[in-house]
């Protein structure tokens, strides 16, 4: 993958469809949401024509707090999977990355108060339009002992949601593909969150 990598969706769209471009603006994935399920799906495909799948991304349990999401490719081979820490991420979003019994990773929020201000200024009637210009939250993915090895951005955006991707250390290409997929299951539902 060529980084920086800019992840993006439509804010006002009912479709949840989401896309992932590299530095040379190549698209990397294209993720479709699906509609009006109990139980979360999401599926990461190689093309916007919807032609080829290469990833599912579905919950363990039916809406909760703390569901983990697993992720399997298009052969139905286990990659990983991401557990949201449920009463842990209501100040500061976290969450786990697992894999099968490696070294895990975690997502977490670089500064809660971000998020706090962008949620309070976008209820402001009008000015509220330009929240997406004004607070930027950051989320970083670090190893367990602390070493940060990506790192997820807001960039400024009306009407938009988008997000740079930035790598900020080695990780093997099993590991890129595990946190880039739960990077996307993370937007999908932080975004839900406001």
């Amino acid at each position: 993958m060529n980084y920086p990598l800019q992840l993006s969706f439509e804010v006002l769209s009912i479709a949840r469809k989401l896309t992932v471009i590299d530095a040379t603006g190549n698209l990397s994935f294209f993720v479709k949401q699906k509609a009006f399920k109990l139980k979360e799906s999401v599926t990461v495909f190689a093309d916007v024509d919807q032609q080829l799948p290469l990833y599912e991304l579905t919950a363990d349990r039916i809406i909760d707090f703390s569901a983990s999401y697993h992720f399997k490719d298009a052969r139905g081979s286990h990659v990983g999977t991401v557990r949201r820490k449920g009463m842990k991420s209501l100040w500061k979003a976290r969450y786990d990355i697992v894999n099968g019994g490696g070294p895990g990773m975690t997502i977490h929020e670089g500064n809660p108060w971000t998020k706090v201000f962008d949620a309070l200024f976008c209820e402001i009637p009008i000015v509220g339009m330009f929240s997406g210009y004004v607070f930027h939250p950051e989320y970083i993915v670090a190893r367990e002992d602390g070493t940060p090895v990506m790192r997820l951005k807001k960039e400024p955006a009306f009407f938009q949601g988008k997000f740079s991707i930035e790598k900020l250390g080695t990780v093997s290409e099993e590991e890129e593909t595990r946190i880039l997929l739960s990077l996307i299951m993370m937007v999908l539902l932080e975004r839900q969150r406001g």
